[in-house]
Formats: C-alpha cells, structure tokens, sequence
C-alpha cells in the first residue's frame, strides 16, 4: 500500500470558537499523535481527507501528513461525524512507522459460489471483520476467501486462510471463521439464538 498525502497546518487555539472558524474555512481541527512522537493540534480539509479514506483501504489507508514542511506517517484513529449531516468535524492520526506492526482489523469477504451451497447448504460467515497485525504497507484491503470448492459441511478455520506475506490473523489458528452447513441446521440454530435472546416472561 502506498501512503497517500493530506496537507494539515498546525492548530494554535483550541475550543469551540476557534474550532468554528476553522469549518468557516472549509477545515476541520485534527490531532496527530502515537508512540515516541509529541501530540500536535493541527487542521486538514475533511474533503480532502474523505477522498482518501473512501477508497478500498478505508481508514486503513496510509497518510502522509505534510505539516509546517514536516512529513508524517499516519493512520485515522477516529473520526468525529455529525449525526445528522454525517459532516466530518474532528479527526484523529495515529503516528505510524513502516518498521513497526499495527494491530488493526480488515473486512472478511468471500469470492464464488461455494460448491455446497448450489447443493442447498447455506454459507454462514461468523466475521464481517478480522483482526490483523501487520506493518502498515501491509495491511491489507480485506481477507479474501474462495469458497467456490467448499462442500457441505466444510470448515473454514483461520489457519486455512490464506494470507499476504507478512499478515497474520490474531484470532486463534482453530477459531472458525466461515462453515457450510445444511440449512434444516441453520435454521435451528437460528431458532436456538433467537430463543435464548427472547427476555424471560
């Protein structure tokens, strides 16, 4: 992954007003911090910094800060949004270090159709995300799995995911992670859940 990069200026005055002034601009305040480095107040524009975080590497895309003629390394830790306007208004960068891994997560996403479901299995995946640790050029886009030749009643276990060199899935190796069951089961499983989440009468 190569780091994109994203223009900020170093924010003199906190607090609500000045923090309005800054939007009056088309900026937003921001914080850049991590590890060994010193916490700096500074300002970026939210549409510059959406245009980067909306392709597929999402918030795991890599930044380079440009402050004050500086250039700093960074992930988005946190984003602030407006709950009815969904504007951005305040973000959070972690200081990051190409010699040093990340913990973070990635979606989990599948490819084909598993060869068991055109029998009538169903595909149940129990993670939309896995997390993942990695150096942050590595860190991948999603986890992709082919379950085209999966039958019924496969198991999909992390240590069968297949994974770009230098990631590695912080789940335990035997946690499953995607199986192919016959769907009289999902369903009572379904019922099961549904039963043992229904409050006492």
């Amino acid at each position: 992954m190569d780091a994109k990069t994203l223009s900020a200026e170093v924010r003199e005055h906190r607090g609500k007003g000045p923090a309005r002034q800054l939007r009056n601009r088309g900026l937003i305040p921001a914080v850049f911090y991590g590890p060994e480095t010193e916490t700096v107040a500074i300002s970026c524009s939210p549409v510059e910094l959406e245009r980067l975080i909306t392709g597929k590497y999402a918030r795991n895309q890599l930044i380079e800060l440009e402050v004050a003629g500086d250039k700093k390394l960074a992930v988005v830790k946190d984003l602030e949004v407006d709950p009815v306007t969904r504007e951005l208004l305040h973000a959070d960068f972690y200081s990051v270090s190409k010699e040093r891994a990340v913990n973070t997560t990635v979606p989990f996403e599948t490819k084909g159709r598993a060869l068991g479901v055109q029998k009538g299995a169903a595909l149940r995946k129990h993670y939309r995300e896995l997390p993942i640790k990695a150096f942050p050029q590595n860190v991948p886009a999603a986890i992709v799995l082919d379950v085209a030749p999966l039958d019924m009643g496969a198991v999909v276990r992390v240590s069968d995911l297949v994974l770009d060199e230098g990631v590695e899935v912080t789940y335990p190796p035997t946690r499953r992670v995607l199986m192919i069951e016959a769907k009289e089961r999902k369903k009572k499983e379904d019922e099961e859940e549904t039963a043992e989440a229904a409050p006492a009468t």
